[in-house]
C-alpha cells in the first residue's frame, strides 16, 4: 500500500514521461524478440481505449465549456464597449498565435525529418485511416467558396453530435445557444446557467479521470508506434526539433509579440511590462493552469501594472476562459508535426479548418493541466489525422504545457493593459 501511495505522489508529468520511456523500451524489446503481434493484440488496445476516452469527452466538453464561457460574459451588458473590444482583441491575438504556429510548422517541417522510406508500411496504414475524411474535404472544395456556411450550420444537432468530425457544427450551436441565453432575462435563465455550471464541474472531473490514466495510455501507444516505426531513431530527432519549434514560437509570443502590442497600444514601457510579469509567468509555468494563476495575475496587473480594478476584474477572468494563445500556437504546430510524420498531406481546406477549429475550440479548452489533449485529439480528427498520432508528442508535452500556460497568462495581462489605456 505504501508503494502505491508513493506512485500516486509522483507528479503526473513524470508519470507520463516514465510511461513514454517504458513504452519505447517495451516496443524495442518486442522488435528484438519478434513479439510484434503481442504488442498489437495485448498492449496497443489500452492506448486505443485512452484515445477513445479523449474523443468521447470532446463534444460534451466543448459544448458545455463554450456555453458556460459565453453565459459567464453577462457583465457585457454593463460594460458593452469594453466587452466587445476585449473579445475582439482576444480573437485577434489568438489568430496571430495560430498563424505563427502555422508558419513555423510549415517552415521548419519537423515531421519531415523522419525517414519516410523506412516507415512506408506504417504511414500507409495511417494514411488509409485518413482517406475518407480527405475525400469529404475534396468534395467540399468542389461545392464552391461559400460551401463552408452550409457545412457549419447543422440541420440536426443530434446528428451533428454523433461524430467528432462535425465539431464546427457543435461550436456553432453552442455559440448560438449561449447568445440566446444572454438575451433572455437573467431570472428566467438562472436555472439553465446553474445546470451548465454543474455539468461543467462534472465534465472537468471526467477529464481529470481520463488524464490520470494517460501514463498507461502513452505507454501502450508508444510501444505500438515503436513497433510501427521499426525502431527508427530519427523519429525522436524529429521530436526534439518539434519541441524546439514550439519553444521558439512561444518565446516569440511572450517576449516579442506581446511587448510590441504594449508598445504600440499602451503607454506602458516594454521593460516594465516584462519584468513585472516574471512572477506570474513562473507561477503559471509551475502550475500549468491559467485558472490557478488568476488570483496572482489579478493582483499583479492591478497593483504593479496599475490597471484599474474594473478592467482587470472583467478582462482577466474572461481571458482565463477564452484566451489560449500559447495553447493555440502549440496545437497548430502539433497537428502539422503529426501529419508530417504520418505522411499525410494537408491541403488549403484542411489548413483553414485547423485555423478555424483552433481559434473556436480555444474558448472551450479547460484551463487545467492536460486539458488541451482533448482539444488536440478533436482538431486532429477534424482534418482526417488519426488521433493515435497524439502518442508522438504526449511524452514531452508537460514542459511545453508549462510554457504555453505562461504565454496564456502573459497574453491576458497584455490585453488588460491595452484595454485600460484605450
Amino acid at each position: 500500500m505504501s508503494l502505491l501511495n508513493k506512485l500516486k505522489s509522483v507528479p503526473l508529468y513524470l508519470q507520463i514521461l516514465f510511461g513514454m520511456l517504458a513504452g519505447i523500451m517495451v516496443g524495442i524489446i518486442a522488435l528484438h524478440t519478434g513479439s510484434g503481434r503481442f504488442i498489437e493484440f495485448w498492449i496497443r488496445p489500452w492506448g486505443q481505449v485512452f484515445i477513445k476516452l479523449l474523443q468521447l469527452i470532446a463534444i460534451p466538453l466543448i459544448f458545455i465549456s463554450l456555453i458556460k464561457g459565453i453565459t459567464g460574459l453577462n457583465d457585457i451588458s454593463k460594460f458593452s464597449r469594453m466587452g466587445g473590444k476585449t473579445i475582439l482583441i482576444y480573437i485577434g491575438t489568438t489568430l496571430a498565435a495560430v498563424l505563427l504556429g502555422l508558419s513555423m510548422g510549415l517552415l521548419v517541417k519537423p515531421g519531415n525529418l523522419v525517414d519516410h522510406s523506412q516507415m512506408a508500411d506504417m504511414q500507409a496504414s495511417y494514411y488509409a485511416a485518413a482517406e475518407e475524411q480527405r475525400m469529404v474535404a475534396e468534395q467540399t472544395q468542389e461545392k464552391g467558396p461559400l460551401a463552408f456556411l452550409d457545412e457549419i450550420i447543422p440541420d440536426n444537432i443530434i446528428g451533428a453530435a454523433s461524430s467528432n468530425t462535425n465539431m464546427l457544427q457543435i461550436i456553432f450551436f453552442a455559440i448560438f445557444f449561449g447568445i440566446a441565453v444572454l438575451a433572455v432575462a437573467p431570472k428566467k435563465v438562472e436555472p439553465v446557467i446553474r445546470l451548465f455550471d454543474g455539468l461543467n464541474e462534472v465534465i472537468l472531473k471526467m477529464v481529470d479521470y481520463i488524464i490520470k490514466i494517460s501514463p498507461l495510455g502513452v505507454l501502450a501507444l508508444m510501444a505500438g508506434l515503436v513497433v510501427d516505426f521499426g525502431g527508427n531513431a530519427k523519429v525522436f530527432g524529429a521530436l526534439a526539433v518539434y519541441a524546439l519549434t514550439v519553444i521558439i514560437s512561444l518565446l516569440f509570443l511572450a517576449f516579442v509579440f506581446y511587448p510590441v502590442l504594449i508598445h504600440l497600444f499602451s503607454k506602458k514601457k516594454i521593460k516594465e511590462f516584462i519584468s513585472t510579469l516574471y512572477p506570474v509567468q513562473l507561477f503559471a509555468f509551475t502550475t500549468s493552469s491559467s485558472a490557478a494563476t488568476l488570483p496572482l495575475t489579478l493582483e499583479t496587473v492591478e497593483k504593479k501594472l496599475h490597471v484599474s480594478p474594473e478592467v482587470a476584474s472583467f478582462v482577466l477572468p474572461v481571458g482565463a476562459t477564452i484566451n489560449m494563445d500559447g495553447t493555440s500556437c502549440y496545437q497548430t504546430i502539433a497537428v502539422l508535426f503529426i501529419a508530417q510524420v504520418l505522411g499525410i498531406e494537408l491541403g488549403i481546406q484542411q489548413l483553414l479548418i485547423i485555423i478555424g477549429m483552433t481559434i473556436l475550440s480555444s474558448i472551450g479548452t479547460p484551463s487545467i493541466p492536460g486539458g488541451s489533449y482533448v482539444i488536440l485529439a478533436l482538431v486532429l480528427t477534424s482534418v482526417g489525422i488519426p488521433a493515435e498520432g497524439l502518442a508522438l508528442i504526449l511524452g514531452i508535452d508537460r514542459p511545453l504545457d508549462m510554457l504555453r500556460t505562461a504565454v496564456n497568462v502573459t497574453g491576458d495581462a497584455a490585453v488588460a493593459t491595452i484595454i485600460d489605456k484605450n
